[in-house]
């Protein structure tokens, strides 16, 4: 019996080479599988989440990276006015502040725990050397995430003026907000008392000490009153009522009759507004009594002539009622209210009920009245440029708004002039200079029982002059210690000083 003898199947393939079984082929399309899967995971993770995974707390790399270089400066004039040290710890450098104190408001802080405000929080990329415009091959450095040295901010303060206002406010409790009219280049910007951002710029356990510290303080270091607090501008504000008085004919001209009454009642009340000299007690004054004696029931009344729509339009040209007025830092919203009836109408064109400004806007009214009615847009930041001096960028002057004719605005310089010359301001007079201003008392708390606030604005040019003024000034003391609370008092000598030290540039 024959058994027949089979041919073994091959397991050649074509052209002789060995094949691949089923078994092969599902191991090799399952790890082609695991590939594509892998690859798609990891697009996910480095693409679509890098950013937040980059920005995780617990994902210390950037902090570390962010800290492994010295940061860029922020300088005023030609000098840095901040600097890095080296730390010894995880992170390697930290910032430092050569006078703290004297420039917070400016700078802000930059601290390893709490993070970065002011120029150093709105140019924070710049300083710390992750802009792409630092770099000469952007793409390449953003995919290699390369961090070039730290940029430079310089900003627009005048050294001597900042001195001036810092000093001027010495431990008062206020701010400076100083403007060069015709740019809107920011000359000061003083807050008092102030802090030293340095004492909290690391990770240890002493910064920590100086943050708690910081924080319980009731008088409030942290607090930019220049950019970041509102205050009642009390008298200062009839710089804006003469103004759209003036500007919607109302009254013809600075010594013509206003045609107020004496006593002036609120309309819809029986509450006559009464004024703080008798100067003020008779009817028909004119503009330039009024503004001269600071007469609440004559610029009230205009108020209520302008009207309410006409008031909010004139207000909102020198900067009231913007929630987006960056310097670049941002600023209060100041605010003029845009629903009332006649008599808030009259109490809020002398500057009280809900009227509120911070220092900054109060400054743009004085140097928008200077610029001959024009308010150019305050900027804090004159360029940016690169650790080798090389421009990043450089800011131009930018119009805010045409507030109100040059023709009123001349009228107004008339107005504040008189003020200085023969009424309230007289202590902010500066010899071979021509100054205008506005002195202001403001009122304030329950039943108005609160310590009055002190402001004073004005603008001051060589005498003989015709050119815009280079300096315009807001002050506010919120709490001096004193009895006898005036704007003219308190707040104008520290105005004067400030001017002083621009005119004398």
């Amino acid at each position: 019996m024959f058994r027949r003898s089979g041919t073994p199947r091959s397991t050649n393939g074509p052209l002789g080479l060995p094949g691949i079984s089923t078994t092969g082929r599902r191991a090799g399309t399952f790890c082609l599988l695991l590939i594509l899967a892998l690859a798609v995971q990891a697009t996910r993770v480095q693409v679509f989440q890098a950013d937040s995974l980059d920005h995780n707390t617990a994902n210390q790399r950037l902090t570390v990276e962010r800290y492994s270089q010295p940061r860029g400066n922020i300088l005023v004039g030609a000098e840095p006015v901040t600097g890095s040290a080296g730390t010894g710890g995880r992170y390697d450098y930290k910032r430092t502040y050569t006078d703290g104190p004297q420039y917070a408001a400016v700078t802000g802080y930059s601290s390893q725990i709490f993070g970065n405000t002011q120029i150093e929080g709105v140019d924070d990329d710049l300083l710390s050397g992750t802009d792409s415009r630092l770099a000469s091959w952007a793409l390449w450095d953003e995919i290699a995430r390369k961090q070039n040295p730290g940029g430079d901010v310089f900003t627009t303060i005048d050294k001597a003026a900042q001195q001036a206002a810092m000093k001027g406010l010495g431990d008062q409790k206020g701010a400076v907000a100083a403007i060069e009219p015709a740019t809107g280049r920011i000359l000061a910007l003083a807050s008092t008392p102030s802090y030293d951002p340095g004492s909290f710029a690391g990770s240890g356990k002493a910064d920590q000490d100086a943050w708690n510290k910081l924080q319980a303080d009731t008088d409030q270091p942290m607090l930019n009153r220049a950019l970041r607090q509102i205050y009642p501008p009390g008298s200062t504000f009839k710089v804006v009522t003469a103004a759209a008085a003036l500007a919607n004919g109302v009254v013809t001209g600075i010594d013509a009759g206003t045609g107020a009454p004496y006593p002036f009642v609120m309309p819809g009340t029986t509450t006559a507004l009464v004024n703080d000299t008798t100067a003020c007690d008779e009817p028909n004054q004119t503009l330039d009594q009024a503004m001269v004696n600071s007469c609440n029931s004559v610029m009230g009344y205009l108020g209520t002539q302008v009207g309410l729509q006409r008031m909010v339009a004139t207000a909102e040209g020198f900067g009231f009622n913007d929630a987006k007025l960056d310097t670049p830092v941002r600023a209060a919203r100041s605010n003029f209210d845009t629903k009332m009836n006649q008599s808030q109408v009259a109490l809020s064109s002398i500057g009280q009920f809900d009227t509120a400004a911070t220092p900054l806007v109060m400054a743009m009214v004085a140097a928008g009245v200077a610029n001959n009615g024009l308010v150019m847009h305050p900027q804090l930041v004159d360029k940016l440029t690169r650790s080798d001096g090389t421009t990043v960028q450089v800011m131009k002057p930018a119009v805010y708004r045409q507030a109100i004719s040059s023709g009123v605005a001349r009228q107004v310089q008339q107005l504040m002039t008189d003020v200085v010359e023969n009424g309230t301001g007289r202590s902010a007079r500066i010899s071979g200079a021509t100054v205008g201003g506005k002195t202001g008392t403001a009122q304030h708390g329950v039943d108005n029982t609160g310590i009055p606030y002190a402001w004073f604005i004005s603008w001051a040019r060589p005498s003989g002059s015709d050119q815009v003024p280079p300096v315009a000034v807001a002050v506010v003391i919120a709490d001096s210690g004193a009895t006898d609370v005036t704007g003219g008092g308190l707040a104008a000598p520290i105005a004067k000083s400030v001017m002083q030290a621009v005119l004398d540039r």
